[in-house]
């Protein structure tokens, strides 16, 4: 635990029995279409849809990135990623001096556990999540591991458990990626056992739990190596999608969306048998817009629903996505918010929750007036770069949005300008008809942004 943690935040004073326990469920690669609560036709999720009627639906929440690992740091650290230190799924690691959501909830007094994918940077080390205020973890610490659903081991507390799978031969001595000869243990169910088990063991403290699912996202080595029907979508079996006349990456799709739900469906079970139902936040999100990998092709399901673009793009799809908060006697039953909130959010809302303060440098706004029915707090605007490729970046303010394609060119053209109000699917550019509105923009982008070595998102940052 950090020294410097005790100087910055005081213990709450409030009883430990007024302070909620709090999960926080984040799905990879889900769709803001995949979703029935979110206007999917083909995909059931009853047990999500009925999280949503019994708490908050955000129809504007924004993923930290377009893509897992700076999404997560995002997520994690409440700074955006212009901000954050990892900028995309490349080499790079946070920082001993990051402060995270897990060691500003266990100064609070909680209980913490990381369960599932970490995946932040590239490669972490295997005690990386126990490193950033986690008590527990169990589940995959690389986020190419976590493409594997049969691995040969999963990791716990710094060390590999192994499991019965055995990989091809091709995939020996890399970090667990790969693809399953010998299929015996599905990971995804034994992250979901492990989460009942820390419910379990948790009862009598606040805990913090982030569940990290490493699906609907696909193996995508599976997708190139695999001659199983499903190819990149691993499941143990289609159950009621086997005899649908669907490629077989579409009905492992909609088994891991089933799965999904059922987990859910499952710990809201378990919450009321332990009798920790009326004092528990739960939330629930995914990390990015929907993929096309795998076999999988996102128009099957109609994975972005309305929304342009998909994973990789700054475009409504790649970004917008799901979020449902539940907490009995704080957050009005159905209730559906329209209010922009991003991933920076959640740490300070949490934080809040639990009786703390956060970091003052930090990008987020605590989301716990609007969850609460009080005046809420505004952005002025909303930012996100991705280092790969040739780089991109997108500011939001209010209904205007500004994407840059590719920030090596920066050439005129290459800024794009939508209000996604009026037209959600990012179909007309109106940059030519609003030049003011750009020039206001272009400044927004350039003061989000600071430099990261590790990350460099223009040309005359690269060494």
């Amino acid at each position: 635990m950090r020294f410097f943690l005790t100087l910055l935040f005081f213990a709450s004073t409030a009883p430990a029995a007024d302070r909620p326990n709090i999960i926080y469920i984040l799905a990879d690669d889900a769709g803001y279409g995949d979703f029935s609560c979110y206007g999917s036709t083909q995909l059931k999720t009853p047990n999500i849809d009925q999280l949503a009627g019994e708490g908050m639906r955000f129809t504007r929440h924004y993923a930290g990135c377009t893509v897992c690992a700076p999404s997560r740091c995002v997520l994690m650290t409440g700074l955006h990623t212009g901000h954050c230190t990892v900028r995309g799924n490349s080499p790079g690691l946070l920082r001993p001096e990051d402060v995270t959501i897990a060691e500003l909830l266990r100064e609070q007094g909680y209980r913490t556990a990381c369960i599932g994918k970490w995946g932040i940077g590239a490669p972490p080390p295997l005690s990386d999540p126990n490193d950033q205020g986690f008590d527990e973890f169990f589940g995959y610490i690389s986020m190419w591991h976590a493409h594997n659903f049969y691995p040969e081991f999963l990791v716990r507390n710094g060390s590999q458990q192994k499991l019965r799978n055995v990989s091809q031969d091709r995939w020996k001595g890399q970090d667990g990626r790969g693809v399953a000869v010998t299929r015996v243990d599905y990971a995804p169910e034994l992250l979901q056992q492990d989460v009942i088990r820390f419910l379990r063991d948790s009862r009598d403290k606040p805990f913090f739990l982030y569940y990290a699912l490493n699906f609907p996202h696909t193996n995508n080595e599976g997708g190139r190596f695999n001659d199983r029907p499903e190819k990149g979508m691993e499941v143990p079996d289609f159950g009621p999608y086997a005899d649908r006349d669907w490629p077989g990456p579409e009905k492992g799709f909609a088994a891991m969306m089933r799965n999904i739900d059922r987990g859910v469906g499952q710990i809201m079970a378990e919450l009321k048998t332990l009798g920790l139902d009326d004092n528990t936040l739960v939330i629930f999100s995914s990390d990015n817009g929907p993929h096309q990998e795998g076999g999988h092709q996102m128009e099957f399901f109609n994975s972005n629903g309305d929304l342009r673009g998909m994973k990789r793009d700054l475009y409504e799809g790649g970004i917008r996505v799901p979020m449902i908060a539940r907490w009995p006697g704080r957050i009005k039953p159905g209730a559906v918010s329209n209010h922009i909130s991003g991933f920076q959010d959640i740490l300070p809302t949490l934080v809040e929750a639990a009786g703390g303060n956060a970091p003052q440098k930090i990008d987020g706004i605590s989301l716990l007036p609007e969850l609460t029915g009080r005046p809420q707090k505004k952005h002025d605007y909303l930012y996100w770069e991705f280092s790969e490729r040739k780089g991109s970046r997108a500011v939001l303010e209010g209904d205007w949005k500004l994407v840059q394609l590719k920030v090596a060119t920066n050439a005129p053209g290459d800024f794009e300008l939508y209000n996604v109000v009026k037209d959600v699917s990012e179909e007309s550019n109106v940059a030519a008809e609003n030049p003011a509105v750009v020039q206001r923009l272009k400044g927004l982008l350039g003061s989000a942004h600071t430099t990261n070595p590790g990350y460099p998102l223009f040309p005359s940052e690269r060494k």
